[in-house]
């Protein structure tokens, strides 16, 4: 009798504080959709395994050119988008990992998700850097060529004007070893362009 009340009393207390990290969980993650996200700066700037983060815009003119009108089947491009993220909350922000949807300009350029692990605490900021990548060949081979060919231009610094990037990320959680996800917020800034 004493070894069963100890079973249960083992599964009571187990099961207590699965159910309180549950709950913690669910609490950080929501705290995610809290917090305060602020555009920091864009890094690691690649068009088809050319580094666009030379400070000297003019030497990449002709690399560019050719790139952008070309008839490659792939045209990879990427960047990472670096964020501070301000947790306001009275307990920690919690994100396993998030789906995004980037459009820049009006075009949607990517979707996809990755794992990305942070906890931020009450009242911290931490930097959140997302490296995307994606390819605009099938971009580039549509009506929207031309705009394509302009936010590209515009991020690496030969366009005349800012492309306004919008990316939309949805932080998601595992529960039970199971994806869960918040609702998408919106992060906008504007960048690149000679003016």
């Amino acid at each position: 009798m004493k070894q069963t009340f100890q079973k249960l009393l083992l599964i009571a207390v187990l099961f207590a504080f699965s159910g309180c990290d549950l709950v913690k969980q669910a609490q950080g993650a929501f705290n995610m959709t809290q917090c305060k996200y602020a555009y920091s700066s864009v890094s690691n700037l690649t068009l088809s395994n050319v580094d666009l983060s030379n400070p000297n815009v003019l030497t990449l003119l002709p690399a560019v050119t050719s790139i952008l009108s070309g008839n490659a089947s792939s045209i990879p491009m990427g960047f990472t988008v670096n964020l501070n993220v301000t947790n306001p909350n009275k307990s920690e922000a919690i994100l396993n990992g998030l789906e995004y949807i980037l459009k820049i300009d009006g075009i949607q350029f990517s979707t996809g998700s990755m794992s990305k692990s942070l906890n931020i605490a009450s009242g911290g900021t931490q930097s959140m850097p997302l490296s995307l990548s994606f390819d605009i060949a099938s971009l580039l081979k549509s009506d929207s060529k031309t705009a394509v060919q302009n936010v590209v231009k515009n991020f690496v610094g030969l366009g005349n004007d800012k492309s306004q990037v919008s990316l939309s990320i949805k932080p998601t959680i595992k529960v039970s070893g199971r994806d869960v996800s918040s609702s998408y917020i919106p992060i906008e800034f504007s960048f690149g362009g000679s003016k």
